[in-house]
């Protein structure tokens, strides 16, 4: 990977604070075009040819791989004012051989969000999923402003409903706490949960009031939830804070925890949230919690190598 330098200039700002359009798009144009020269043909399946003198691929190359067309792609080279699609940009970060670092570098530079939800977060690093399972047997999660749970450690995966068992788009605090009946019936205050969650998320949406992610969840919550639609059409905002949370948990019981965010970045990325027992009978209990949810996890793993065994074992015929 090649190594990226900067400079003392100080970028050309827009009238709110953020970096202007044609700063965006030459920064944009500039790192494509690195990521195009640093591939090989070779690496791509294609023929080097003996008249190459392009070092890496030509822009044709990448169109006809991405396919889009060449005349679009050296405008957008050229920083050319055109509106990318996240369709595209998923193309060519597959075309560029980009890693995921990479690739959530040429979405923040396209202005887009990326449509694959398996790639992997860039704020989740292997320390900070460290972090969580050094906090354990507290719960503990990293959540964005959008409350997407992009990690979490084992006691917080079984705090409100069992977390594995969902699929990774459906990992969403704001989505369950309206519309999931595991994670409702462990909040002791839901109506109270309920509001505090849908002022918070209206006053982070502030800032991403056209981004289509945002835009989606909130449609997606008007659509199935009468209460969300309720608690949305109050209008109250809220900030993030520390508080005083009841949970009903399934397994132990009734659990008095303090909650506490320790942001990650500015204030309105990802933090990480943690728990801790407001008293020992609390503390006790999410011991025994920690150590179901060892359990659960342990028998999943031993479950999924018994099905990978089975499926690799040879047909005998009689």
């Amino acid at each position: 990977m090649t190594t990226t330098t900067t400079t003392t200039t100080a970028p050309a700002r827009g009238g709110n604070g953020h970096e202007s359009p044609d700063v965006r798009r030459q920064e944009l144009a500039e790192f494509l075009r690195s990521r195009r020269e640093r591939i090989g043909p070779e690496q791509v399946g294609l023929p080097r040819g003996a008249r190459r003198r392009t070092p890496g691929l030509r822009r044709e190359e990448v169109a006809h791989l991405s396919a889009v067309g060449v005349t679009w792609y050296t405008w957008l080279e050229q920083a050319r004012e055109i509106q990318v699609s996240a369709q595209v940009l998923d193309a060519l970060a597959r075309a560029l051989l980009l890693d995921p670092v990479e690739r959530g570098h040429l979405f923040a530079l396209g202005g887009a969000v990326d449509p694959d939800p398996t790639t992997p977060c860039p704020q989740v690093t292997p320390a900070l999923r460290g972090m969580l399972e050094q906090l354990e047997p507290f719960p503990a999660a990293v959540q964005n402003s959008r409350y997407d749970l992009l990690a979490y450690n084992s006691t917080y995966g079984v705090l409100l409903r069992d977390l594995d068992a969902l699929a990774p788009e459906d990992r969403n605090c704001l989505w369950l706490a309206f519309t999931d009946d595991d994670w409702r019936a462990s909040l002791a205050d839901r109506v109270g949960a309920q509001r505090a969650m849908a002022a918070k998320f209206r006053a982070s949406m502030a800032e991403h009031l056209n981004d289509p992610a945002w835009k989606a969840l909130l449609s997606r919550l008007r659509t199935a939830s009468a209460e969300f639609r309720e608690a949305w059409d109050r209008h109250e905002v809220e900030s993030n804070g520390g508080l005083s949370k009841r949970f009903d948990n399934a397994v132990v019981g009734r659990l008095r925890l303090e909650q506490t965010p320790l942001w990650l970045g500015p204030k309105s990325g990802p933090a990480l949230i943690s728990y801790v027992p407001a008293d020992e009978e609390s503390r006790e209990r999410l011991v025994r919690l920690h150590a179901y949810a060892r359990d659960l996890r342990a028998s999943r793993r031993a479950a999924g190598r018994d099905a990978a065994a089975r499926e690799a074992r040879p047909l005998v015929k009689v």
